[in-house]
């Protein structure tokens, strides 16, 4: 089941709440944001491409069909590109489990790479950072693969250099549960950190290149990362502790450690407030029947389901974060680690979004909110895309370098 249809936006009465998020955008600052080469470190938009009736190049509404990402809303938002993802959901540690995670999220590579054929006009697929800059310039987007949940990988690491070939160049080990490589942020900790295939698994990543995700990672994994990796890590889509009280955020001592290694930390739009349906929304959700799934169901079915989901959003609101919330998060980790180790993932099509900050389209407020806070524009750029190309750069560079002493 599609990971965006469990944390759907509710209703267009919510965006009453938006407060100044609405503030219209000065052309001075619209003008910034369109100059700046702009990516995003987690885009979960491939789950989207096998379905039926769905095409990147259309544009579509997130209180119709649920998505947040495609071409011309990436153009409303001056979206110049990012990491979309190769996801896979956490299933058995078994030989059997690792095949069949192998094989869908070699299919998911695989329909990454057939959305950029389709549209050779319109997208390119990134390998390194030159790529991106290259590929903006010619005025397409650009597109890197990522992996969250190294899970399909078994116990095989020669599966992450067919993945590295595909053009994955972010990879984390672990999801919502504990798995083969790591322990997850939120499970019970069975490893204490990196298990010994992880530890491999980590040295693989710095060997060809990969840069190291620490998002959804245990305290431990991040400390260890930090530790052992060669060159400095990121967190693709997480946030401040400090602003929610969440397994999935960072506190400020490790927001510090990322940091001071050279990392990037990249803000995300989830877990910034309790938002745990009351006893009455969980009834009225579960009366609806289970959420359509993305890659089976027609889009006839799709739309039948959101309508339904809508209904239940109108007599019962669900508590949702707003966009006030994300830029607290944000301007918390700016503050803590400086502009130079500070990037966005806010999770489009993977459970992100918030009141006021709904799709890709929105993305030009978060230009206006931080020159507002006093950032210059050379800190909006390296917030934007410079910083976390400056890692894929370190991470590729160490690699060419191991490579060349042999």
């Amino acid at each position: 089941m599609s990971r965006l249809l469990t944390i759907l936006l509710g209703s267009a009465a919510l965006a009453t709440a938006a407060h100044a998020a609405d503030a219209p955008i000065s052309k001075a600052d619209r003008a910034l944001h369109d100059r700046v080469l702009t990516l995003d470190t987690h885009l979960d938009t491939p789950e989207h491409f096998a379905r039926k009736g769905w095409s990147m190049t259309d544009r579509h509404d997130v209180k119709v069909d649920g998505t947040q990402v495609d071409l011309p809303r990436m153009d409303a938002g001056g979206l110049d590109g990012g990491f979309f993802v190769i996801y896979t959901p956490q299933g058995a540690l078994t030989a059997e489990g690792y095949r069949g995670a192998r094989d869908f999220a070699l299919e998911r590579a695989t329909q990454i790479r057939e959305m950029v054929a389709a549209h050779p006009d319109k997208f390119e697929l990134a390998y390194t950072a030159d790529d991106a800059e290259r590929i903006n310039k010619a005025g397409k987007k650009f597109v890197f693969q990522s992996i969250e949940n190294s899970w399909p990988m078994g116990e095989d690491l020669t599966l992450m250099q067919t993945f590295y070939a595909t053009g994955v160049r972010l990879a984390g080990p672990v999801h919502f549960k504990n798995n083969q490589f790591a322990d997850s942020s939120t499970d019970r900790p069975i490893w204490h950190g990196f298990s010994p295939l992880g530890l491999r698994w980590l040295a693989e990543a710095n060997r060809l290149g990969i840069v190291i995700d620490v998002s959804h990672a245990s305290d431990d994994v991040v400390d260890q990362a930090v530790q052992l990796s060669k060159v400095p890590i990121i967190a693709s889509h997480s946030g401040a502790k400090a602003i929610y009280d969440h397994p999935r955020n960072l506190d400020d001592a490790r927001l510090k450690k990322i940091a001071d290694a050279g990392g990037v930390i990249c803000i995300n739009s989830v877990y910034l407030k309790n938002t745990t349906a009351s006893p009455e929304r969980a009834a009225a959700l579960k009366a609806i029947g289970p959420a359509a799934d993305s890659e089976t169901a027609t889009e006839a079915e799709m739309v039948a389901y959101l309508k339904k989901r809508a209904e239940v959003d109108a007599k019962l609101p669900p508590v949702r974060a707003s966009f006030e919330d994300f830029v607290a998060s944000l301007l918390h980790t700016l503050k803590v680690v400086g502009p130079e180790h500070v990037g966005v993932g806010a999770d489009w099509d993977g459970g992100g979004g918030v009141i006021g900050f709904e799709d890709v389209a929105d993305l030009p407020k978060v230009t206006a909110r931080l020159k507002a806070a006093g950032y210059t524009d050379a800190d909006v750029a390296a917030i934007w895309s410079g910083n976390v190309l400056r890692v894929v750069r370190q991470a590729q560079d160490y690699a060419a370098k191991q490579t060349a002493m042999k």
